[in-house]
């Protein structure tokens, strides 16, 4: 099997003319529920990190998170959904129902099977599992909710949102961890070259609670520190791991014959896009990542000249960041192109990550402007990248790269291009 997939050379391929294009955006994240209110905080440079208030972390080494503000499920989710759903589903739903209404589509207007929904889970609702397994073992079988079958799988979102909106079409589920908010939208791309209409697409996540909390911190990749401003520093010198977040992005990916049609307002299209996998631990192999962008370059008819900015997928400790920035460089020159990680400000949100710069980075197409890295003063002496820093970076921007990397080597690069 191939560890890559992208354009090959010389197949025929799709035209700019026919690339999906993003009609819609929804958000949950730490530092903003909903699109705007995200954005605006994040060219702000807002953070959202603070210390953990869904349970009580102070005997836990680790004891910052990023959490959705003002999440009030019973004002955004149907009363009959709340007992059947965990908290990342809930978001997921929320996400989905502000993504469709952005691009002006009405579910129930679309023909039978023309819409599905695609997106990315890592490890399913664990708060509500959490909470089922205690009543299993406090008070037995009877207690435990008959939702527990199903409200637990990493693939609920993606049933939820097409049972609740009645999108019946191709639907799907990615579980390549921070790298599957891309592969997802990838998924996405292909359902809708093959002829569906639209996807709803993406990724959000939560897995924020003691049982959750103990599998990031099995992980050994959290950061320990209590100040929220020095927990998460990727390509720093200081870097020494992450804070985990929760929430995400949900895009209506959209056939761009369809959406115009439609005459539907256009964030920019889904031009290129490729994944890779890295070598298994100690085999002496160097990481793929950079190998992605190219063949997403390539995928996209672009070459590294073309790129505006790259999204990095910023991992927080110092040989990840090494790696990344080695990668970067590699490709297109050192401090040659301006990078920015706009995750400082919420975590890394597992499945949710990837879609949500990727919703940042069709932002920054939209509004011409870079935004910033909080916290990271300066890149590290071997991390030779032009990382955007304190402040937002206003810029002509007609191409984003964004580049995410999941546990188990997993490797995505997805090129947008802002609509013509």
């Amino acid at each position: 099997m191939s560890t890559e997939t992208a354009a090959r050379p010389g197949a025929a391929q799709p035209g700019p003319a026919d690339a999906p294009v993003v009609t819609g955006i929804g958000v949950t994240a730490p530092n903003g529920l909903g699109t705007e209110a995200w954005w605006a905080a994040v060219l702000r440079g807002e953070s959202g990190i603070r210390p953990v208030g869904r349970f009580d972390a102070a005997q836990y080494p680790a004891r910052l998170s990023g959490e959705v503000p003002g999440f009030d499920a019973a004002a955004h989710i149907p009363g009959r959904l709340l007992p059947q759903t965990d908290h990342m589903t809930r978001l997921a739903l929320t996400a989905a129902d502000e993504a469709l209404a952005d691009a002006g589509v009405d579910p129930a207007e679309l023909p039978d099977f023309s819409a599905g929904v695609v997106t990315a889970g890592s490890a399913g609702g664990y708060e509500f599992g959490q909470k089922e397994l205690q009543a299993l073992w406090s008070q037995g079988g009877q207690y435990v909710s008959a939702y527990q079958s199903f409200a637990w799988f990493y693939a609920v979102n993606s049933g939820q949102i097409s049972i609740k909106n009645g999108l019946r079409g191709p639907s799907g589920v990615l579980v390549t961890e921070q790298a599957g908010g891309l592969d997802a939208v990838a998924q996405a791309r292909r359902q809708v070259r093959k002829g569906l209409r639209l996807v709803v697409t993406g990724g959000v996540d939560s897995s924020i609670c003691p049982w959750g909390w103990a599998a990031h911190l099995a992980g050994g990749e959290l950061s320990t520190a209590d100040d929220p401003a020095r927990a998460f520093l990727p390509f720093s010198a200081d870097a020494n791991g992450h804070v985990v977040g929760e929430g995400g992005a949900l895009l209506v990916l959209e056939d761009a014959a369809a959406a115009r049609e439609r005459g539907a307002g256009v964030y920019g299209t889904v031009a290129g896009y490729a994944a890779t996998f890295d070598p298994p631990p100690g085999s002496g192999g160097a990481p793929r990542l950079g190998t992605a962008a190219e063949l997403a370059l390539r995928d996209a008819g672009l070459t590294p000249a073309d790129v505006d900015v790259v999204f990095a997928d910023a991992a927080g400790r110092r040989t990840a960041d090494r790696e990344e920035a080695e990668a970067i460089a590699g490709l297109f020159g050192r401090y040659a192109v301006p990078v920015t990680a706009p995750k400082t400000m919420t975590g890394r949100l597992a499945a949710g990550g990837a879609s949500l710069d990727l919703a940042a980075a069709l932002l920054s197409l939209r509004d011409q402007v870079i935004p910033p890295t909080v916290n990271t003063a300066a890149p590290a002496e071997d991390c030779p990248i032009d990382l955007v820093t304190d402040a937002r970076r206003p810029g002509r921007l007609r191409t984003a790269l964004v580049l995410a990397r999941g546990r188990g080597g997993f490797n995505a690069a997805v090129v947008v291009r802002a609509a013509a």
